[in-house]
């Protein structure tokens, strides 16, 4: 029977502790590494982060658009890091956000979560604007080869909060149905509860420096990745207060730009996201 993908991220949190490492090669952080904006250093920045954090943390998540931006040659190098992640034991987090309908979200899943596609990874992050269904393509590849998706419910940046905190209509046409995103984590929940072949399969990016919603999260029955950690402001504490009652190694509280400051020293970095997945794991027990 396949391992569902939240099984496998509660396994590797559980041997290292609970942190999401972003690999984010923007201009800024290659500049503040010695790194030309090239694809050359791209491929030093990503695979020294695969260096540094095999074996230390338990997930990454190469953010996409920093690759695509140079065209085939950064994807090129993608394809590499991804490499890495998976010669190197890491679980990798497709910071993609994509979505569609039809057989175009079904392209999407195959380029993200198909075994024989060469930038397969672990998980993919997916938008649901078009409507939740219309992630099913993803939903039912990444449940065959227990691999995840991670919907956006509630992001970290504050010019989200209109769109996600609106009331949807209720069954008799009063605007007073639940706000959309927990609508959406209500409709998370109903698939990773017996809608899918696997459970566990569909989680949600849930920021860390957000205020509780309606909704409680410890029912969701997926992985919860908590983006806000560091540079925007969140706290381990908070982020232990705010995901309280979680089932332990669900949450993965993610960190990027402050924690890449520490390179390019390899072992600066590593010892950097130790220290980071000591506190958050202190503080999410």
């Amino acid at each position: 029977m396949t391992e569902g993908f939240t099984d496998r991220v509660v396994r590797a949190v559980a041997s290292t502790g609970p942190l999401c490492a972003g690999i984010d090669p923007s201009s800024e952080l290659l500049d503040h590494w010695g790194l030309d904006d090239t694809p050359d250093g791209l491929r030093t920045f990503g695979l020294s982060c695969v260096e540094a954090f095999a074996g230390v943390v338990p997930v990454v998540k190469p953010q996409v658009a920093f690759f695509e931006r140079m065209g085939s040659a950064g994807l090129a190098v993608l394809e590499e890091v991804l490499g890495a992640c998976r010669a190197a034991g890491l679980l990798a987090i497709a910071d993609a956000k994509r979505g569609d309908i039809g057989s175009t979200m079904a392209a999407y899943a195959t380029a993200w979560l198909d075994p024989d596609s060469p930038l397969v990874a672990d998980a993919m992050t997916a938008v649901a604007y078009l409507g939740l269904g219309a992630l099913r393509p993803a939903f039912d590849l990444a449940a065959a080869g227990g691999k995840g998706v991670i919907v956006v419910v509630r992001s970290s940046n504050p010019e989200g909060r209109a769109l996600q905190e609106a009331r949807t209509v209720a069954p008799d046409g009063a605007a007073t149905g639940p706000a959309v995103e927990d609508l959406l984590l209500d409709d998370i929940a109903a698939c990773n509860r017996g809608g899918l072949a696997v459970a566990g399969t569909v989680g949600a990016v849930v920021g860390a420096t957000r205020s509780p919603s309606a909704f409680d999260l410890s029912g969701l029955g997926g992985v919860i990745l908590a983006p806000g950690v560091g540079a925007q402001g969140g706290t381990a504490e908070g982020t232990a207060a705010l995901f309280a009652g979680c089932a332990p190694g669900t949450v993965l509280p993610s960190v990027s730009r402050s924690l890449l400051v520490a390179g390019p020293d390899v072992a600066a970095l590593r010892q950097a996201a130790a220290t980071e997945c000591a506190v958050l794991g202190s503080a999410l027990g």
